[in-house]
C-alpha cells in the first residue's frame, strides 16, 4: 500500500516538463503543484493521527488510497491549471492517511524491539514506488500520453485498494473482537445479552479528549525532537527527487534524460539499502539515533556544497556522491518516528507519529516554493546559455542550507532537553479511571502468562 502511495506522490517528478506544456505554466506554478500537495499532507498529519487513534488505521488506510485514486483520475482528465492544482491537493489529502496508518499497524503487530527495523523496511518498500515513478512513468508518458498515464495509475490504485479491505486488520485480535462484537449485538437484539454491545474499535471508556491527546503527545520532548529530525534529514532528497532534481541534472548539469532518470533511480535504490542497514543498526544500538541523524545532515550538506562550489558543471563522480548522500535522507528521517514512539503510550502513537511526519513535508513545501521562485528569478529554465542556466540552478539550490542550519540547531537544543527529561526520576502518576483500567488489563495479561494460559508472551524491553 505504501508502495502505491509513494508512486502517486512522486508521479510528477519526471512529468514536470509535460505539465508545464499541458497547463501553460512556469516554474513557480509547477512548484505550486507539489507545494500544495505537501502543505495539505503536512496539515493533515495531526488530524489523521487523532482519527487513527480513535477509529483504527485500517479505515484510514482504505480511505486514503481511495481518495488518491480519485485525485489521479481527475489529474488525468483536467486541462487547466486550477482544477489540476485542486487534484494535487486532493492527492496530498489521501496520501496523508497512508504512512502513519502503516506505522500504527506495524507497532500493533510486532514486538517493540523489531519496530525500528520494520519502520525502515516500510520506508524501503515505499522507495520502490519512487523507482516506479522514474523510468516506467517516463516511458508511459511517451507511450500513453498524459491522460492515459494518470488514468492507468488511478485504475492500478483502485485494484490495490482491495488488499487492505480483504486482509489488513488493525491488531492481531481485531478479527476475534469483530466476531465478539457481532455476537454481542445479536444477543442484545434477542434480549439475552443483558447489556450494550462493545464500544467501537479505537474508542475507549474514559478516553482522552482530542486536546488532551495532542497536549500529551506534544509535551514529550522526544516528540518534538522526532519532528525536527524528520524535518532536517528528510526534505533535501525529497525536493530533489519529487520535482527539481530532474531539471537540475538535465538543464543545469547538461546530462541526458536517460542519465538523469538513472541517477534518480540510483538515489532510490541506494536509499533502500541505507534503510535496511540503518534499521538493523538501530535495532541493536538505539542510543545512536541522534548521532546518525546529525551524520545524515552533515553528509548531505557537505556533498551539496561540493557540487554547488565546483566551477562549472560538476563531474559525474561528484554528482554520484551527491546522489548517494541524498540517499541517506529517507532512512535518516525514519529515526524521528522511533524517537517519538519510545516516549508515547500506544493510545497516543498515531497522534505523535502525525506530529513527527509534519516535519520533512513542511520543509519540502517551503523549499519547493523557494526553489521555484529562485529558478524563475534567475531565468535558469530559459537561460540564453548553458552556463547561465547552471548558475541559476546553483543559486536556487542554496536555499536548503537555511533549513538545514535551523533544523540542526533545534536537534541539538532538544537533545539536551530529552537527556534532562530521561535523567529525571519518573513522577508517580495520579491514577484516573483510564490509567487504572489499563494497569488492571496489563496485570491480568501478566498473570495469564505466568500461569500458562495466555495466548501471548511477555516481550523483553527494547535494547
Amino acid at each position: 500500500m505504501y508502495f502505491v502511495a509513494v508512486f502517486n506522490r512522486s508521479s510528477l517528478g519526471v512529468a514536470g516538463p509535460d505539465a508545464e506544456h499541458r497547463f501553460g505554466i512556469n516554474a513557480a506554478s509547477l512548484s505550486a503543484f507539489s507545494m500544495l500537495q505537501m502543505l495539505v499532507y503536512a496539515g493533515m498529519q495531526v488530524p489523521v493521527g487523532l482519527l487513527i487513534d480513535r477509529f483504527g488505521p485500517r479505515r484510514l488506510l482504505v480511505t486514503g488510497l481511495g481518495i488518491m485514486c480519485v485525485a489521479q483520475a481527475g489529474f488525468a482528465a483536467v486541462g487547466s491549471f486550477g482544477p489540476a492544482l485542486f487534484a494535487r491537493g486532493l492527492l496530498g489529502f489521501g496520501d496523508a492517511m497512508v504512512f502513519i496508518s502503516v506505522l500504527r499497524i506495524v507497532a500493533a503487530w510486532f514486538p517493540s524491539r523489531r519496530v525500528p527495523l520494520l519502520t525502515q523496511l516500510s520506508s524501503l518498500v515505499g522507495a520502490a514506488g519512487g523507482i516506479a515513478s522514474a523510468w516506467p512513468l517516463a516511458w508511459a508518458l511517451r507511450a500513453l500520453g498524459w491522460g492515459g498515464t494518470f488514468l492507468t495509475i488511478a485504475v492500478v490504485g483502485a485494484c490495490v485498494l482491495m488488499l487492505p479491505i480483504a486482509i489488513v486488520r488493525d491488531t492481531p485480535d481485531s478479527r476475534g473482537r469483530d466476531r465478539g462484537r457481532m455476537a454481542g449485538l445479536r444477543r442484545t437484539r434477542r434480549g439475552a445479552g443483558g447489556g450494550a454491545p462493545p464500544a467501537p474499535r479505537g474508542a475507549t471508556v474514559g478516553s482522552e479528549t482530542v486536546l488532551e491527546q495532542m497536549r500529551g503527545a506534544w509535551s514529550r520532548p522526544q516528540t518534538r525532537l522526532g519532528l525536527w529530525i524528520h524535518f532536517t534529514t528528510g526534505f533535501p532528497a525529497f525536493v530533489f527527487s519529487l520535482l527539481w532534481g530532474y531539471p537540475f541534472l538535465v538543464q543545469g548539469e547538461g546530462l541526458s534524460t536517460g542519465a538523469a532518470s538513472g541517477l534518480l533511480t540510483l538515489l532510490i535504490c541506494a536509499g533502500m539499502a541505507y534503510s535496511f542497514a540503518l534499521g538493523v543498526l538501530l535495532t541493536h544500538r538505539p542510543e545512536h539515533r541522534v548521532p546518525l541523524a546529525l551524520g545524515v545532515v552533515g553528509l548531505t550538506s557537505a556533498a551539496l556544497t561540493a557540487v554547488l562550489a565546483w566551477p562549472g558543471r560538476a563531474p559525474m563522480w561528484l554528482i554520484i556522491v551527491l546522489i548517494l548522500a541524498y540517499a541517506t535522507n529517507g532512512a535518516g528521517s525514519m529515526i524521528g518516528f522511533d524517537v517519538a514512539r519510545r516516549a508515547n503510550p500506544p493510545r497516543r502513537l498515531g497522534t505523535a507519529s502525525g506530529m513527527v511526519n509534519i516535519g520533512a513535508f513542511f520543509a519540502s513545501a517551503i523549499t519547493l516554493l523557494a526553489t521555484g521562485f529562485l529558478v524563475d528569478a534567475t531565468g535558469a529554465e530559459h537561460a540564453a546559455s548553458p552556463a547561465a542556466a547552471l548558475t541559476g540552478f546553483k543559486i536556487a539550490f542554496c536555499f536548503p542550507f537555511v533549513l538545514l542550519a535551523l533544523g540542526t540547531f533545534q536537534i541539538l537544543r532538544l537533545t539536551r532537553h530529552v537527556a534532562a527529561d530521561e535523567a529525571r526520576p519518573p513522577a508517580r502518576p495520579v491514577s484516573g479511571p483510564r490509567e487504572v483500567g489499563e494497569r488492571e488489563q496489563q496485570m491480568r495479561g501478566l498473570r495469564a502468562d505466568v500461569h500458562g494460559v495466555g495466548a501471548g508472551r511477555v516481550e523483553p524491553p527494547a535494547a
